[in-house]
């Protein structure tokens, strides 16, 4: 890109969507900024246009199982990763599905026999001893290599050998046997799940008392994979940047199988886009006051951090509908989405704690009890913003009606002159025009609520944070949370991909091999997610 681009490419360049225009405020710390524009779908004149996908072609059965197998360990060691959180549940099949209505009549037939053939005269017990082997290998799989005593106590009460000479010369109690493997049950389980082993000894019947058991045994294993997760944590951090990056360019080799295109189309049209807006707001505050010519080639010069932050920070304004997401971010677009949700509320939130605060008496804002009040019944009132049912108009006609009600209240106990009714329509207008994406308080919000995550990102996540810009006292711990999270999910993006961003940013914009892009702010991933 040239140092100084002519003035139509300016006024091309210079638009930008509603879901941009903020952004753009934000790096460019101008208020300015949320006035431009840009028409859906025009091209930028530096940006080049990507290739469209090669020709499909065919593949086989085995190479798209072995592509979803590789999609599926890969999003696993990052979830692993990146959620601490991270917990896997029981299958719980819809009520009303095909598959469980299956489950159900298999299992009951299953059952069915096993009761049969235990009614018998004498009792058969070919199926009751399969379930014993089962719960054999089941108990044996919960053991550590440490366990040898009660290995061998299960090996040897559990010998399906002598089990089965004990069933054909009629001297098998299966009693005792469940009774042995509740107490081993006991001994092994998590703390949680001691009621439900409990439970087991009052179940006289061995038909049900065999359904129980496989029940907590599953429970059971439930809990011991989340065991096995919490011990390979450390261990699978270690490697899941190398993992993960490695994984990637495997399935990236077997395009079009996973990503239909022939490159990184969209990453690279991502950090294109992040690029040009940048360019074009660094060519503009380079530009004299009275129009004289631009600054130095300089002050328009790109750092690829800076264009890579810039970057992220889209994600949050990004059309999940319209628009396809970056191959290198795919599997935290959830992630993205949620913070992109939780950001729009805390505007709203925002937006209206500022014009309540600033029509109220001076001293009710500092009330500290009065102002939490307020933001927690605001914030239950936007609870449900998420959802598609939510109209945001009728829940803010809510909130200035409970926002009235409560100034009021405030003001009388304090002793200053409580609202007129003009003072109390203005407020609820006010509060009504938050609803619009082009109020001005809105705008300038969301603003401000970008800046605050751009510095911090900036700044490399150093404590402590960065001075939160005016208006955004009320919601400072909210937003902060907030950061942490984008953050945390930004470094370790970049510690993944940074390669593949340097290649592309090189290409893309001009810049000093001193300035090298490569990720290298944390020794370890351990102290960067700071665990």
């Amino acid at each position: 890109m040239s140092e100084n681009l002519d003035q139509s490419n300016i006024n091309e360049a210079g638009k930008s969507n509603d879901s941009e225009q903020d952004l753009g405020g934000a790096v460019e710390g101008s208020d300015e900024a949320l006035e431009k524009r840009i028409k859906p779908g025009s091209p930028s004149p530096q940006r080049v246009q990507r290739p469209h996908s090669s020709p499909p072609r065919f593949v086989t059965v085995e190479e798209l199982l072995e592509t979803a197998k590789g999609v599926t360990n890969m999003a696993l060691a990052h979830e692993i990763a990146v959620n601490g959180e991270f917990r896997i549940k029981p299958v719980e099949l819809p009520e009303d599905s095909l598959e469980k209505r299956v489950k159900d009549i298999v299992h009951k037939a299953f059952w069915d026999c096993l009761s049969t053939q235990l009614s018998e005269d004498p009792p058969t017990y070919d199926h009751a001893i399969k379930l014993v082997g089962e719960i054999k290998q089941t108990l044996l799989s919960f053991l550590l290599p440490g366990h040898t005593r009660l290995r061998n106590q299960i090996t040897e009460v559990l010998d399906l050998d002598l089990i089965k000479q004990e069933a054909e010369n009629g001297a098998l109690d299966i009693s005792k046997l469940a009774e042995f493997i509740i107490g081993m049950m006991g001994t092994l389980c998590a703390p949680a799940r001691d009621e439900e082993v409990k439970k087991l000894k009052d179940i006289k019947e061995i038909v049900p008392l065999f359904r129980a058991i496989f029940s907590v045994l599953d429970l059971m294993k439930v809990d011991m994979a989340n065991f096995a997760v919490t011990s390979i944590r450390p261990h699978l951090m270690q490697q899941s940047v190398e993992y993960e990056r490695k994984k990637f360019q495997e399935l990236l080799e077997k395009q079009p199988i996973v990503f239909f295109t022939d490159s990184l189309d969209f990453v690279t049209q991502w950090l294109e886009e992040a690029s040009d807006d940048l360019m074009n707001q660094k060519y503009k505050n380079s530009l004299p006051a009275a129009g004289g010519a631009a600054g130095s080639g300089d002050a328009t010069m790109l750092s690829p951090v800076a264009v890579q932050n810039y970057a992220y920070l889209k994600l949050l304004k990004w059309d999940h509908l319209q628009r396809p997401f970056p191959e290198t971010v795919l599997m935290d677009q959830s992630r993205f989405q949620e913070l992109q949700l939780q950001l729009e509320q805390l505007t709203i939130l925002g937006a209206v704690l500022l014009v309540t605060f600033n029509m109220a008496a001076p001293g009710i804002s500092s009330q500290a009890d009065f102002a939490e009040k307020l933001k927690m019944i605001v914030k239950i009132l936007l609870t449900d913003m998420h959802l598609p049912s939510f109209h945001l108009k009728d829940a803010l006609t809510t909130i200035g009606e409970k926002v009235c009600v409560e100034v009021s209240s405030c003001l009388s106990l304090c002793g200053f002159t409580p609202f007129t009714t003009d003072q109390e329509t203005v407020l609820k207008g006010q509060i009504q025009a938050v609803a619009s994406p082009e109020d001005p308080i809105r705008r300038i919000m969301d603003s401000r609520i970008l800046t605050f995550l751009e510095t911090y990102l900036a700044s490399g996540h150093q404590k402590p944070f960065p001075t939160v810009p005016g208006g955004l006292g009320p919601i400072q711990k909210e937003l902060e949370e907030v950061a942490i999270k984008f953050v945390r999910l930004v470094n370790y993006n970049k510690m993944v991909f940074s390669p593949y961003y340097d290649a592309i940013l090189s290409k893309l914009i001009p810049w000093r091999p001193t300035e090298g892009t490569q990720f290298k702010g944390f020794r370890s991933l351990k102290e960067l997610l700071w665990i």
